[in-house]
């Protein structure tokens, strides 16, 4: 009797013992999906951590994830793509252009023509004033604005006339005394509520003449406007 005893005991201690095991292995075991142990402790090599701690902070701290990167790739050699700012990057551009071409004449080459148009864009996206009336077959935009912001309006409004043509539209620049005043009309009624829609600015983009008119500017080839 004794003896059975004893084996009963035997048996339910080697049990705890076990489960105490179990347990104890378990705390210490790293979590697969989130790289920590029971305790919250991070597992794994160091500079994965590291890895992990620098993507996430170009992801908005999502965890390391590699999507977070698509904030902002960088280029090839590992350095930001991006220059930063929009004109700087648009020199750089043309920049390169003229490098990578052969028949390029330095000579002629004029890059300050080309910031000074670049101002004038800047200076009529962001600060010039307009007013829109809507007519029925068209819109009648008085564009103004004051010092450097009325030189650029003067130089660009008027010169994009000619382009409007192009897209099939009647359009004709007035001065004002403080800026131009645009008409833009049209005889078919889908293009003239196009017209309402696009305003000022939606005009102003219409055609594919900017991009190639910088890197005539750049040569010296075509006066800013």
């Amino acid at each position: 009797m004794r003896f059975l005893k004893f084996c009963v005991a035997a048996i339910a201690f080697i049990a705890v013992a076990g489960a105490a095991s179990v347990f104890a292995f378990a705390q210490m075991a790293p979590d697969r999906h989130s790289g920590m142990d029971m305790h919250g402790t991070p597992q794994g090599r160091p500079h994965d951590m590291q890895g992990g701690m620098h993507r996430g902070t170009l992801g908005g701290m999502h965890g390391g994830m590699d999507h977070g990167m698509t904030m902002g790739q960088s280029g090839p050699d590992g350095r930001p793509s991006l220059p930063g700012q929009d004109a700087f990057g648009a020199i750089q551009e043309v920049v390169q252009m003229l490098e990578a071409d052969p028949s390029t004449d330095w000579a002629k080459v004029n890059i300050s023509a080309l910031r000074e148009h670049l101002v004038d864009m800047n200076e009529v996206t962001l600060r010039a004033a307009a007013d829109q009336r809507t007519l029925d077959n068209g819109v009648e935009i008085a564009v103004t604005g004051e010092g450097r912001t009325l030189a650029a309006i003067k130089r660009m409004v008027p010169a994009h006339v000619a382009e409007l043509a192009r897209a099939g539209w009647n359009a004709k620049v007035t001065d004002l005394p403080n800026g131009v005043k645009l008409l833009v009309i049209s005889g078919d009624p889908q293009q003239a509520a196009k017209l309402k829609a696009l305003g000022f600015l939606g005009i102003m983009v219409q055609g594919g003449h900017h991009q190639p008119h910088h890197l005539m500017m750049a040569r010296g080839e075509l006066a800013p406007h």
